[in-house]
């Protein structure tokens, strides 16, 4: 403590050191951002390494061709199919701000550390991620995976106190009051909050771009003159401010967010009502993505997955129980009731919006629709026939497999080549779909299809209900070689 009653600056940084070579770096910040910064100034052949560290990430990979794709870089030409084309087009400064910005976020997203503190301040930072990328979009800004970057750094200081000396955030927040912890921490920590965030970034090794967006600058008074630099910081500026406001999801907030926005439009290049709609966006996506924030409504999502897991659990009951229905009749059914009880049994068991039994005539060499669950489906039965020669689809494939084929998302453009017309024709409501090959004799005899539309949440099917699944198409199969075999012993004995 200095001789006017305010900390020593140097102490509290000598501080904060030992205790994250002692608890360890920040939730995988400094490891992110190592490997990233790494590959953006390899030694050997910087685009190739950046290369490499994309094509390890499915999704960082997919993001980056989006971005190369995108109308702000048009004027390359044509399509961008490849990585190595996109570092080309965007450059690895761009790509390791997009790679730095996913890192963060899945870091800060999935870490819950022991203090709650530090958990609302994570995740106001990567809130604050999404503002700036909506409104970067917005202002078709070159430099908007930057920002994102900054946006999320903005804030680190308070980061890195919260995380790794809360007994000094407590205090900061006794002297100067909740919200207004930067006001006591000259006082107590000797440095102010975007200091000490900005020595963290240094002690990291952060290039100076990304340390220099991380301050706090604007808004511009119009017709000032307003720098790339300038443009980065101020947008992380705003967008931090907006994650705060935004936190608690109160008219309050919302009110102050309109006079944030509106204070650095014209230095943002961005009109109030575009940066309104990008403020909406970030919104959906942090309701989405966010765990703790009032915004994201933890306690009602919490709520739905609790009673979605129950409904779940209440499925697999009515499919073991259809199960052992088919087990006590498999001696005396016809092959037509069987099925009628299977489909029955997986319509009610997995909430299928629309569930087909298809059978295959052998003579017309076709498979068609003969029953059906669900509604609007039955009308569409007479459309639903296709020919039984192979064709390189999902049915024919899964057919041939003999094995249960889940489809997550049939809408996937690169899915498209693999869905036939017919079910184009009929049945493209659908978001995901099961298919229940029956192979009798290793020939097949039809299958089992139930889909789920839009009104269903996104879903992936369990073990245990693959399981169920297979048993219950094994009891079909069996009932259908047992009539094969009766129909055989008849033939012989006429």
């Amino acid at each position: 403590m200095s001789a006017n009653g305010q900390a020593d600056g140097g102490k509290t940084l000598s501080l904060l050191w030992d205790r994250t070579r002692m608890q360890g770096d920040m939730p995988g910040f400094a490891k992110a951002i190592t490997a990233i910064l790494s590959a953006m100034r390899g030694e050997d052949d910087v685009e190739f390494n950046m290369t490499r560290t994309v094509l390890s990430d499915p999704v960082l990979t997919q993001k980056v061709l989006r971005l190369a794709n995108s109308g702000m870089y048009s004027a390359f030409g044509q399509h961008v199919n490849t990585v190595s084309k996109a570092v080309l087009v965007l450059g690895t400064d761009a790509i390791g701000h997009l790679a730095l910005g996913l890192k963060l976020v899945e870091e800060m997203t999935s870490t819950s550390p022991d203090t709650g503190i530090a958990h609302m301040e994570m995740e106001k930072a990567v809130l604050a991620g999404m503002v700036a990328q909506q409104v970067a979009e917005s202002a078709h800004s070159i430099h908007g995976e930057e920002a994102v970057v900054c946006s999320m750094l903005h804030t680190l200081g308070r980061m890195m106190i919260t995380y790794y000396m809360p007994e000094r955030w407590t205090l900061m927040q006794k002297q100067a009051g909740e919200g207004r912890e930067d006001d006591a921490a000259l006082a107590v920590l000797g440095l102010s909050l975007e200091e000490v965030g900005s020595a963290a970034a240094a002690h990291w090794g952060l290039p100076k771009n990304l340390v220099n967006g991380m301050r706090k600058v604007g808004p511009f008074e119009e017709g000032q003159e307003v720098t790339a630099s300038d443009w980065i910081a101020g947008l992380s500026t705003m967008a931090a401010q907006c994650a705060e406001s935004l936190w608690h999801d109160d008219e309050a907030g919302a009110e102050e967010v309109k006079r944030i926005t509106a204070s650095y439009s014209a230095m943002l290049g961005v009109e109030p009502g575009q940066m309104e709609a990008a403020i909406e966006k970030a919104k959906a996506v942090a309701a989405t993505d966010l765990t703790i924030a009032p915004l994201s409504k933890p306690a009602e999502r919490s709520a739905k997955a609790a009673a979605k897991t129950r409904q779940r659990a209440e499925g697999i009951k009515i499919l073991q129980s259809g199960l052992n229905d088919m087990r006590d009749m498999a001696a005396t059914a016809m092959p037509g009731q069987m099925v009628s009880i299977a489909l029955e049994t997986v319509h009610q068991g997995l909430e299928f919006s629309r569930a087909v039994a298809f059978v295959r005539n052998r003579r017309e060499g076709a498979y068609a629709a003969r029953m059906s669950f669900g509604d609007g489906v039955r009308a569409r039965l007479p459309e639903m026939t296709f020919p039984d020669i192979y064709e390189p689809n999902v049915f024919h494939a899964a057919l041939n497999s003999d094995r249960v084929i889940f489809i997550e998302n049939a809408r996937d453009p690169k899915f498209a080549a693999k869905l036939p017309g017919w079910w184009r024709d009929t049945l493209s409501e659908a978001r995901s779909f099961v298919i229940l090959p029956l192979l009798a004799n290793s020939q097949p005899a039809g299958f089992l299809y139930g889909d789920w539309d839009e009104s269903f949440p996104p879903i992936q099917l369990s073990q245990t209900e693959f399981t169920l699944l297979n048993d219950i198409r094994a009891m079909v199969v069996k009932t259908i070689e047992r009539r094969h075999q009766i129909e055989a012993v008849s033939n012989k004995v006429a």
